[in-house]
């Protein structure tokens, strides 16, 4: 974090344009990512920050987040700073006052950055950020824009959709820091596991499911939530699903959720009929990535968790809604399930149909297989030594 130091200039004056003699991107020394969106948004960024320091070789790298971001921002190696904010233009924002806005400008003026990378999915705008980002002084931005920015966005790439197919999200941000030459030969996410959180996995956790290494039981972990109700398979048939796996196929079943979706999870596992475990409420997002580093696999809808199981290498079964095509598993062993309707690409956290067709018409027997398919080619354990204490 910066420490924010008082200096006696006006906060809000507008600093001069930078002129020909500005150096290359590769020769800058302070760069200040933004990505305003939540933690499976600042995964798939995380090739590009790779990108980044790979390219800008002795440079900081720090990024503005979200406070949903930040959770997992803290946990990327390549970044050296992580920055909170939460402005108002942005879902989680609302009813912020002015100020806080004001307080960033002059936190990010204090951190002295030479250049900014404007992180966006292809229907934000990055104008609003990119106004707080001259008025902190900062003279180079790179962002993809819809509208001409003229000079809030000195490295402008024109914005190719909605007009073209959309990219998946991490092609798009490293397509975008290779305009000005950064790029990297390795395109996986990043995420670390911290040590402590594999231990207590070790030590606890695992033992206090009964799930023990070598013993030949496959298990998964089930994570049924989602942020918006468009991308959520229904509960009945997720407990179809786990059920079968469970009574037919001998998989033990591991749930996780955020203390919210207790009552979820909870009623998923009293409509199986068989034994299950939960682990929900009771995971940080350290233990659910240390969790997830050593599953055969993981069976979610399109969330945040999903993205993490691709940054440790986990195979996914993902029940994924046809709101949007951008954020499918990334680099590991996948199957990606649903329905296809005349609606998909509809972009809504809720469907604007009321039926849910893309998800809901995917049969429980189309999970049960892709999981068996999955576990058929997974390790017996998983793909991490319990006595390993970190996964980079």
């Amino acid at each position: 974090m910066i420490t924010v130091a008082t200096r006696a200039r006006d906060p809000w004056a507008i600093p001069p344009r930078p002129g020909t003699s500005t150096p290359g991107w590769s020769s800058l020394r302070r760069i200040l990512a933004v990505r305003l969106d939540a933690m499976g948004d600042v995964l798939m960024t995380t090739p590009a920050f790779r990108a980044v320091r790979s390219s800008a070789r002795g440079a900081q790298l720090a990024l503005l987040t979200s406070s949903a971001g930040a959770e997992a921002a803290r946990h990327v190696p390549e970044l050296d700073e992580v920055i909170v904010h939460d402005p108002g233009w942005m879902p989680g924002g609302e009813g912020r006052p002015a100020g806080s806005d004001r307080e960033l400008v002059e936190r990010l003026r204090d951190g002295a950055f030479d250049a900014a990378i404007v992180f966006t999915v292809h229907t934000q705008s990055p104008l609003p950020v990119a106004l707080l980002l001259r008025l902190a002084g900062i003279p180079r931005v790179l962002a993809h824009c819809r509208e001409n920015p003229y000079a809030l966005v000195s490295d402008w790439v024109p914005e190719p959709e909605l007009g073209e197919a959309t990219r998946h999200e991490v092609r798009r941000q490293l397509d975008l820091v290779a305009r000005v030459g950064f790029t990297t030969g390795d395109e996986r996410l990043s995420f670390r596991v911290p040590p402590e959180a594999m231990r207590r996995l070790r030590d606890e956790v695992l033992p206090g499911l009964g799930i023990r290494p070598g013993d030949g039981t496959p298990w998964a972990v089930v994570h049924p939530g989602a942020s918006a109700p468009s991308r959520r398979y229904p509960p009945a048939r997720f407990a179809q699903a786990a059920a079968r796996l469970a009574r037919e196929h001998d998989v033990r079943i591991v749930f996780t959720g955020a203390t919210a979706e207790i009552p979820l999870v909870e009623s998923i596992r009293a409509s199986m009929g068989v034994a299950s475990a939960s682990l929900a409420g009771s995971l940080s997002l350290g233990e659910l990535s240390a969790l997830l580093a050593v599953a055969p696999l993981l069976i979610a809808n399109n969330t945040g968790p999903v993205h993490l199981a691709a940054a440790v290498g986990t195979p996914v079964v993902d029940l994924y809604a046809l709101t949007n095509p951008q954020h499918t598993p990334w680099m590991v062993p996948s199957r990606v399930l649903n329905v296809d309707v005349p609606c998909a690409g509809c972009r809504r956290s809720v469907c604007p149909l009321g039926h849910g067709a893309c998800l809901a018409l995917v049969p429980p027997d189309r999970v049960v297989a892709a999981a068996r398919e999955l576990l058929a080619e997974a390790p017996a354990y998983g793909r991490v030594e319990l006595g390993a204490t970190s996964v980079a």
